[in-house]
């Protein structure tokens, strides 16, 4: 995968719009132009902070299915992308939680939207959803029907969810990229907000010999500068909401401030681990 091509830059920050509740979940709360009007908000305050892509999720749909979410959930999700791609410039992304890859390269290809977020492409997983099985065959194969350009960023070893036998993380970097024909991977913590260790971030990316690797959960102004060394891209959330807080909007602030603490560092010469930024280095005697 091109990140220049896509994103118009080789190291991009993709901010999350987590969706209010859609119909047909738990807690919808039986207005779609809700919906609708927070989304354009986040992504509004993502784009104007400077990030480079957003991608969008079903987050506050929980719980999931493991794989098959309702029609309408799909199709609330379609003219919600499609409205906040009439709104931003930057390319958009889909992830249609917990795992339904299918829906989300179709409204994908449908919308024109850029690329997809798939949790669980290859292997299987033990998650709150039960066991979740690896999707490349049956998704690699819709997209060709398709004729779609659409690209899968693909976690490894997902958050929230634990692989059955042993883990090894080059093993299943590996088999993401060159069995499940991942065009980037996603590497994340245990859960939502925790980060990857920057030891597991420079195994992925010597793994994955040249496929784009990103954050996939836990970045923050604070240890984007030691994260970024060892990987080409972050997806963030959590971080840019109003307290840090999961469940509340995006600010704006948040956002900028995260922005520039990270072209900062991808400014900077690399750095050995626990070393800090210039700007917070002790000044020479």
């Amino acid at each position: 995968m091109d990140l220049y091509q896509t994103f118009k830059t080789p190291n991009p920050i993709i901010g999350v719009v987590h969706l209010l509740p859609l119909p047909a979940s738990p807690r919808w709360g039986g207005s779609l132009k809700a919906v609708i009007d927070r989304a354009e908000q986040e992504a509004t305050a993502l784009a104007a902070g400077g990030v480079d892509g957003i991608i969008v999720e079903n987050f506050f749909d929980a719980p999931f299915p493991k794989d098959q979410v309702d029609a309408a959930v799909i199709s609330a999700m379609t003219v919600v992308v499609q409205r906040l791609m009439n709104l931003v410039t930057i390319p958009v992304g889909i992830n249609v939680l917990r795992n339904d890859a299918h829906s989300a390269m179709a409204i994908a290809t449908c919308v024109r939207a850029a690329f997809i977020r798939v949790n669980v492409l290859t292997g299987v997983m033990a998650t709150d959803q039960g066991l979740i099985e690896g999707c490349a065959y049956d998704l690699l194969r819709y997209r060709r029907e398709l004729g779609s350009e659409v690209k899968i960023l693909a976690d490894v070893l997902v958050k929230h969810a634990r692989p059955l036998g042993s883990p090894n993380l080059t093993v299943a970097v590996q088999d993401t990229i060159e069995r499940g024909l991942a065009d980037a991977i996603i590497l994340s913590g245990w859960a939502t907000g925790s980060p990857p260790t920057l030891e597991d971030l420079e195994l992925a990316r010597a793994a994955a010999g040249g496929t784009p690797v990103f954050i996939g959960s836990g970045a923050s102004w604070e240890n984007i500068h030691t994260l970024i060394q060892a990987a080409d891209g972050v997806i963030v959330s959590s971080s840019l909401k109003r307290h840090g807080r999961i469940n509340q909007p995006i600010d704006p602030i948040r956002v900028s401030r995260f922005v520039e603490a990270t072209r900062r560092s991808l400014a900077e010469p690399a750095r050995k681990p626990g070393a800090l930024p210039a700007e917070l280095s002790p000044c020479p005697e």
